[in-house]
């Protein structure tokens, strides 16, 4: 391991393989915490490589829980995180509006390392108790359209380095990682990344085993569309660049997309946005993301047309009332 890392840290990138063996070694404690974290900081400050990427991703998926969830005609939402841009949860948002429009959601996440508050965080604060329980996650899907895997459940690997990325406080490769390992890999993924080079090897992976994605990087950094911005929206036979006026929209100011000062303030934004209260900037944020989702599943429909229906839907507060916000 004290190899794999000096290469890291002669600015040289791993094999698959060597990527590979690395997770494997953390799994098994291989490797202590000193270690662990000159390992995040010198592939941070290297960049992550395609083979470096897929090499963690295979190695994480192996040592993941199983479990049997029909994600035949499901959609991931998940982005990076790490855009220190502390946004509202828009994501997991979207999750509940595509859930109560009568979608099938996979969600995975975890909580907050770079942000003040992560999916994990927020889904706590409106009541979700977290679960690996099969049958439970089966009886949420087919009732209620979602179903929430929180990471460090489903990831013991994960687990492990938790308390040394929380001490960080920063982005490190495992916030790159978190939306392609999802154990159940859905069929469909709406997902952001905070880079554009990240970006492109997320098409490339994606394209190998989901039925349709979307891929989406902000202009600006943001790992979401925020509206603030043009959003690069790489596909799995689409690269192309939105923005506000594509949906006869304004841009949007960023300070009006802000998490809330803490976990509970946040989880009220969402609530807000969900009952059809929320500020219009919010509100078409929201209803943009849901769009592009509902794109993987209708990808014959226009996005306008897709965006009119969502928004007309968020306005209603008719997902607050699917999930009895």
């Amino acid at each position: 391991m004290k190899t794999l890392i000096q290469k890291v840290l002669n600015n040289q990138s791993l094999s698959s393989q060597e990527a590979s063996e690395i997770i494997h070694a953390i799994a098994e404690e291989k490797m202590n915490d000193a270690q662990v974290v000159a390992l995040m900081i010198g592939l941070q400050m290297k960049g992550l490589s395609l083979d470096e990427i897929e090499g963690f991703r295979n190695a994480l998926l192996n040592l993941a829980l199983k479990i049997e969830l029909d994600g035949t005609n499901a959609i991931d939402l998940c982005g990076t995180g790490g855009d220190g841009k502390d946004t509202f949860n828009i994501s997991t948002t979207t999750s509940f509006v595509l859930a109560a429009m009568g979608n099938k959601v996979i969600k995975h996440g975890n909580y907050g390392v770079s942000s003040s508050c992560g999916s994990s965080n927020v889904l706590e604060a409106l009541g979700y108790v977290f679960t690996h329980d099969e049958k439970e996650l089966n009886e949420q899907l087919t009732k209620n359209n979602i179903c929430f895997l929180h990471a460090p459940l489903f990831h013991p690997t994960l687990k492990k380095v938790s308390h040394l990325r929380r001490d960080l406080g920063l982005r490190t490769f495992f916030n790159s990682l978190g939306p392609l390992v999802n154990p159940v890999q859905p069929a469909f993924q709406l997902t952001g990344t905070y880079d554009l080079e990240l970006a492109k090897i997320y098409q490339h992976l994606l394209k190998k085993n989901r039925t349709d994605f979307r891929v989406v990087f902000g202009m600006d950094g943001y790992d979401e569309i925020t509206l603030t911005e043009q959003t690069r929206v790489l596909g799995l036979k689409s690269d192309e660049v939105i923005n506000a006026n594509l949906f006869e929209l304004k841009s949007v100011n960023a300070s009006t997309l802000k998490a809330g000062k803490t976990v509970d303030e946040s989880a009220q934004i969402v609530k807000t946005i969900l009952k059809g209260e929320g500020s219009a900037e919010q509100t078409n944020v929201v209803a943009v993301n849901t769009a592009i989702a509902l794109e993987c599943f209708h990808p014959t429909t226009s996005k306008i047309e897709l965006f009119n229906e969502s928004l007309s839907f968020i306005k209603s507060g008719q997902a607050a009332k699917t999930f009895k916000f």
